[in-house]
């Protein structure tokens, strides 16, 4: 069996392969593509927030005190725009109290290089772990200018969240991002010659938004 990175995590859980699936499916309409990646970024969230440290407390039950644990941090969510905004809407139905960055950045058709339009960060963000979410991890491009951008802005703990991935992006962030973990549904085999993940789902964010 191949080996991978430690820093690489794909999710092994039936109800992510039945999703991711569903998702691969050139029939299936835009709706239905949201409300996947939906489900699939609460289930990705969970695994990549596994670790998050907690602080000791003690609360009152209707029956009496006892030990409970909070979360020690209140989050960053930083999608990548524009795909990457219904992927980090159920994380923030997890941490509802989580801060939430946004980075705009296209990739060239021609170059396969990403060029950055927007960013924003909220304040206090390199105190907590930074979850950047992206659908596809394929060159690695705009991964690599996220987590670059992030490390610039004193961020010491973020961590990827994708749902495909192939080997040129892997390769990519584990080289130049060697402590960012990174968890996916799936690691695909290999680009094609537009940079697309074969076998893949398309493009995400046409294929999310209906722009075709």
């Amino acid at each position: 069996m191949p080996t991978h990175p430690p820093q690489l995590h794909i999710a092994d859980h039936p109800l992510i392969a039945h999703l991711l699936a569903d998702l691969r499916d050139k029939a299936t309409p835009p709706d239905r593509m949201r409300s996947i990646v939906r489900r699939l970024g609460t289930l990705l969230a969970y695994e990549a927030t596994r670790d998050l440290p907690t602080d000791h407390h003690t609360v009152t039950t209707p029956i009496q005190p006892c030990d409970a644990q909070r979360l020690h941090h209140n989050i960053t969510i930083v999608p990548i725009l524009r795909a990457g905004l219904p992927l980090a809407e159920p994380i923030l139905d997890l941490f509802p109290n989580a801060r939430m960055g946004h980075l705009g950045m296209y990739r060239d058709e021609k170059t396969l290089q990403p060029t950055t339009y927007y960013q924003r960060l909220p304040p206090n963000t390199p105190d907590a772990p930074v979850l950047l979410v992206d659908p596809m991890l394929a060159t690695g491009g705009s991964a690599d200018a996220a987590l670059t951008y992030l490390k610039s802005q004193h961020c010491t703990d973020t961590r990827l969240i994708c749902l495909v991935a192939a080997p040129p992006g892997l390769d990519r962030i584990t080289k130049n991002h060697p402590n960012t973990p990174i968890h996916t549904a799936a690691l695909d085999s290999h680009l094609d010659h537009r940079g697309y993940i074969v076998p893949g789902l398309g493009d995400a964010g046409d294929r999310l938004y209906a722009t075709t």
